[in-house]
């Protein structure tokens, strides 16, 4: 009987055959999950297409239509314009001496933030110790320097001209410190001149320095240069210039020097003198003017207050003016000058003619009196000048006239700006002639009615000594370019006063203020004299107006001398002012000193004592 094989077992391979892998028969998906992929599957290339398609129309309106806008646009912010800054100008006197001038600086600023975050608990100290050794550093105030790290604020100035070296030094103690760029203005004699000169101080917009008073002010145009530009491309995200990325240019041009006609010896000698005055007499302030008689250049100038223009900052703005050019007032007897060219030049009056002068003079509705009680007495006219009479001048005037008084004031120039060169200059004033009324007469002669600067004054004085012709006075001698080129200033046009014969009759008798005799032969300025020279002047006394009445104060008055010397041949006047100084002060014997110096200064020859001349007649 034949024997079945055994059944195979689930799973079992089959017997006698070669092993490899299974093959089972293909999954099938169902018919509605095979239709989903296929639409997934189209909706996914529609798509694609049509992010192509928006992908290439992009491309074409930025190639074409935004292609300008954006090609600036990249432009701009790649590319960086940086100003160079144009070096300023100095102003010199007239020996060169730098009155003013500009060096390199840096300014050091901080967080004050920053540091407390990365310090912590350390950063008071650290804080304090910053302050002091900025302080030591550059001369600031160390409780100032902390109140500032205190406060919580992101950014602070410690301190605006630092020396580039201390600068370094500091950030390399302090990471915190950052600094900046800048030009310091140095003004080596401090206050010296310093109503002339003004100041400049560095501006943050400008990101230069900027004139603010004075002639670093009216002459900033030619101190301030002109500015350069550089264009680059930056690092992103910084002010880092990227080498050899420069793609244009222009150097700055440097400021030009301004060279004045000061003397800075000399005008430390009347600046020193009149302020010691001003405080000895308790003046509320005064003026003084020194002018070369020969060019009218103001050599010295100089105000009872003054300012230091390395504090402007903190400087009171009352100081910061100059009141020989822009302060007018009444400059009293010493404006009887002008009756007496008038008189002489027309031939009404002679030097020696005598007056019979009572002690006061009716002027239409007004009553002028002499400052001094006297009957009828015989004054020549020198003594009328010699005395200062009030009476005698206005009985010279009125021979003179209204008309011809009137003229004179203009050919003295007064009620005109000189054009000096400074800013803020006043014109004085005088009362237009169609409005005068017939006490105006009595005024004017005087010297009250009328108003002038002390540096007008001073130019009056200085056609008298100069033999009849004006020459308007100036305080800019030159400005010299970066090339080294010197371009003098244009000599004002002279204006003739009066005649020479006039002006040397004049310096005779105003020599005769200054001299000392006998028997009332003695006049008002003789604490003006200077041993071993002539000198020849005048001194004024004005009233001040009272502003609660609006009349003249009895007590309060404008004391002024205007003077020259030699008067034989003279080189130098001088005009002065005191503003309410105490009873009984003259500014004759601030003449004096000033005088004395200027004789030796100049190495003005000795010459002989002038003749006393006879002023009153017994």
């Amino acid at each position: 009987m034949a024997l079945l094989p055994p059944r195979a077992r689930p799973g079992a391979r089959p017997v006698g055959r070669a092993r490899g892998p299974v093959r089972r028969p293909p999954t099938r998906l169902p018919a509605s999950t095979a239709g989903m992929a296929a639409r997934r599957f189209r909706v996914g290339r529609i798509v694609l297409c049509l992010l192509l398609l928006a992908s290439a129309m992009q491309l074409v309106l930025i190639q074409t239509v935004r292609s300008g806008d954006l090609t600036a646009s990249a432009a701009k912010q790649r590319t960086t314009r940086i100003t160079i800054a144009a070096e300023r100008g100095a102003i010199l006197d007239r020996n060169g001496n730098r009155l003013a001038f500009s060096t390199e600086a840096r300014a050091l600023v901080t967080n004050p933030r920053l540091i407390a975050a990365n310090r912590k608990e350390q950063a008071p100290a650290y804080k304090a110790e910053m302050a002091q050794a900025v302080a030591a550093a550059t001369g600031g105030d160390p409780n100032a320097l902390k109140a500032l790290l205190d406060a919580d604020r992101g950014y602070v100035v410690l301190t605006t001209s630092a020396d580039p070296d201390v600068a370094r030094a500091l950030r390399e103690r302090f990471p915190e410190i950052a600094e900046e760029q800048r030009e310091a203005r140095q003004y080596p004699a401090g206050t010296l001149a310093a109503n002339v000169i003004g100041a400049a101080s560095w501006s943050a917009d400008d990101r230069k320095l900027v004139g603010r008073v004075g002639l670093e002010s009216s002459d900033d145009g030619a101190l301030a240069g002109t500015d350069g530009y550089q264009v680059v491309d930056t690092a992103e995200g910084s002010d880092t210039v990227i080498p050899g990325s420069t793609r244009a240019q222009e150097p700055a041009v440097p400021g030009s020097d301004v060279e004045l006609t000061l003397d800075s010896d000399l005008q430390y000698v009347v600046q020193q003198k009149l302020q010691d005055y001003v405080a000895k007499t308790g003046a509320r302030g005064g003026s003084a003017v020194v002018l070369d008689v020969r060019t009218g250049e103001v050599r010295a100038m100089a105000n009872g207050t003054t300012f230091d223009p390395r504090q402007l900052g903190t400087a009171d703005p009352a100081t910061l003016g100059n009141a020989a050019v822009s302060s007018p007032f009444e400059p009293g007897s010493v404006n009887k000058v002008v009756t007496m060219a008038g008189a002489l030049e027309y031939g009404l009056a002679k030097p020696d003619d005598v007056l019979q002068v009572p002690g006061s003079i009716d002027v239409a509705d007004r009553t002028v009196h002499d400052a001094w009680n006297h009957g009828v007495d015989n004054y020549t006219l020198t003594g009328v000048l010699a005395k200062s009479s009030n009476v005698g001048t206005i009985m010279t005037a009125e021979k003179l006239g209204a008309d011809r008084f009137s003229e004179m004031l203009a050919r003295f120039g007064i009620g005109q700006r000189t054009n000096v060169g400074l800013p803020g200059e006043s014109a004085g004033s005088v009362p237009a002639r169609q409005s005068w009324s017939g006490s105006t007469f009595g005024n004017l002669p005087i010297g009250q009615g009328l108003s002038m600067t002390v540096l007008q004054m001073a130019g009056m004085y200085q056609a008298v000594a100069n033999d009849g012709v004006r020459i308007p006075p100036r305080i800019v001698a030159a400005t010299i370019g970066p090339d080294g080129s010197r371009t003098a200033e244009p000599a004002p046009e002279p204006v003739r006063v009066v005649s020479p014969q006039t002006a040397a009759q004049l310096r005779t008798m105003l020599t005769a203020v200054t001299q000392k005799g006998t028997g009332g032969n003695t006049g008002t300025g003789v604490a003006a004299q200077v041993p071993g020279y002539q000198v020849a002047g005048k001194t004024g006394t004005a009233q001040q107006v009272d502003p609660n009445c609006g009349c003249y104060a009895s007590s309060t008055y404008w004391i002024t001398f205007a003077g020259m010397m030699p008067a034989q041949d003279p080189r130098f006047v001088m005009g002065i002012m005191l503003d309410a100084p105490g009873g009984g002060t003259s500014a004759a014997p601030l003449f004096h000193e000033v005088a004395s110096y200027l004789g030796q200064q100049e190495r003005i020859p000795v010459g002989e004592p002038a003749p006393v001349q006879t002023l009153v007649v017994p």
